[in-house]
C-alpha cells in the first residue's frame, strides 16, 4: 500500500470507525437510509461469522476503506464470499480499491479460497470496476427474490 496507506484486519472496535464510511457511501451514493444502528449490526453480522475475513484500510490511523465477507464451503473448494468493499469518496478513483481488492483476492488465497464471489448492482459503475480486474457475470447462477 502507498501513501502510508495500510490493511489490516478488522477487529470488533473497528466496526464502529467504518460506519461513517459505510453510511456516507450508501445514503449518498445509492439513496439509502442506513443508521448507525442498522449499519452496526449488517458489519457485526458479517464480522461475527464463522469464517470471516474482513479487512480495513487506513491512511495513519484514520479509516479510508474497508471489505468484508467469509469463506463459503462446497464439495469441491472453498471461496471467498466479498459481501462488502467501501472506499471513502475522497479517496475514490485513484486506484485505491483496486489494490485493496488486489490485496485482498492474495490474502484469501493463502487463507485457501480458489475464488471470490459477490453480488454487485447491475450497472456501468460496478461493471467497470470489477470488470477491469475480471471479474465475470455468472452464467449458470441468478439472484431470485420474493418480497414478502
Amino acid at each position: 500500500m502507498k501513501d502510508k496507506r495500510k490493511c489490516r484486519a478488522m477487529t470488533e472496535e473497528d466496526i464502529e470507525k467504518v460506519i461513517p464510511l459505510y453510511i456516507d457511501y450508501y445514503n449518498t451514493k445509492e439513496e439509502g437510509e442506513w443508521t448507525r444502528d442498522t449499519t452496526y449490526k449488517r458489519i457485526h453480522q458479517v464480522w461475527s461469522r464463522e469464517d470471516s475475513y474482513c479487512l480495513v484500510l487506513e491512511r495513519g490511523e484514520t479509516p479510508i476503506g474497508f471489505a468484508m465477507g467469509y469463506m463459503e464451503q462446497y464439495d469441491d473448494l472453498t471461496a471467498y464470499d466479498l459481501v462488502e468493499i467501501i472506499i471513502e469518496k475522497d479517496s475514490q478513483q485513484q486506484g485505491i480499491g483496486t489494490e485493496f481488492l488486489l490485496e485482498l483476492e492474495k490474502n484469501v488465497k493463502k487463507l485457501g479460497a480458489a475464488m471470490v464471489q459477490l453480488q454487485a448492482v447491475n450497472d456501468e459503475m460496478h461493471e467497470k470496476f470489477y470488470g477491469k480486474l475480471h471479474y465475470k457475470n455468472a452464467d449458470n447462477l441468478i439472484l431470485k427474490t420474493k418480497w414478502l
